[in-house]
């Protein structure tokens, strides 16, 4: 039997000028492979330069999202592993190699893990260390970069959660959460990270952090949503203990407060029970 083929698949916006040094690269390192570029509704020259350099083009008219450009590729791509990278140059055709050999040790899905000096910005790199933290206490795995958007998967796991993942943002936290919870085996290759080519991206801080938060209730929902909403019922649950113990040594009576911080824990919990058979039916296979 020979070896896998493979499928390098780049969602670009507006990476004409990554594109013209990134896939001539890929194709001269991988000259089997089958390099996809996704145009998600670009305005500049992305689908002219990334054909002029060889890669297989799929435009969208309009830009549908970077989650939505990954789903389109992963469904065109003919390989056996799929590799995702960005287009911006900041991954080279150099970094493959490590995450292929990683796969090829028996893991589902490889990851490229950033050091700090890989972060956007400092603000980023917070929030991506609290993403790691979080992730890793759900999951039970340690967790090196869970939004790093390079990587390497066999491509019959990876369709089987395109139904999960989003049109925009966080394809990389959904994909990577899916896979744990199926227990498919994913590990992490440290990877060096260059300066991207091209306009660099602008910190926004009340849009990153509605992006925070939302990335936050993904990683439970995702997971075990049970292991968030059981510890936030527990923190009801001891302040309404707390708050009737008071109120019982002072004034020798149960107060409103005290039943409603009991009836929230309660509320909470069952909210956890639910939320934790729903995605026990959602990762759930048949055949």
């Amino acid at each position: 039997m020979g070896s896998p083929t493979l499928s390098i698949i780049l969602p670009a916006k507006n990476e004409a000028e990554g594109l013209r040094s990134v896939v001539p690269a890929l194709r001269q390192a991988y000259p089997e492979a089958e390099i996809i570029v996704v145009d998600d509704g670009s305005i500049d020259e992305t689908a002219a330069v990334a054909e002029q350099a060889g890669a297989r083009v799929l435009s969208s008219p309009y830009s549908m999202g970077n989650g939505a450009a990954i789903k389109r590729g992963a469904r065109a791509a003919n390989g056996e592993i799929l590799v995702f990278m960005d287009a911006d140059g900041q991954h080279g055709a150099a970094h493959v190699r490590a995450l292929l050999d990683k796969l090829d040790a028996g893991y589902d899905m490889v990851v490229g893990a950033r050091d700090r000096s890989g972060q956007a910005n400092v603000h980023r790199g917070i929030a991506n260390a609290f993403y790691n933290r979080l992730a890793s206490w759900m999951t039970g795995h340690r967790i090196a970069d869970l939004t790093s958007g390079f990587r390497a998967v066999r491509a019959d796991k990876f369709r089987e959660f395109l139904h999960l993942l989003p049109n925009g943002f966080s394809y990389p936290t959904t994909s990577t959460m899916a896979f744990f919870r199926s227990a498919y085996p994913v590990a992490y290759v440290p990877i060096p990270v260059a300066k991207r080519v091209g306009t660099n991206s602008h910190i926004r801080p009340i849009k990153d952090g509605i992006r925070f938060l939302l990335i936050i209730f993904k990683i439970a929902s995702l997971y075990s949503p049970l292991k968030l909403f059981a510890p936030t019922a527990a923190v009801f649950f001891l302040a309404g203990t707390g708050w009737y113990g008071y109120t019982f040594y002072t004034h020798h009576q149960f107060t409103n407060m005290s039943m409603l911080l009991f009836s929230a824990a309660v509320i909470v919990f069952l909210i956890g029970l639910v939320s934790e058979q729903i995605t026990n039916l959602t990762y759930r296979r048949d055949g």
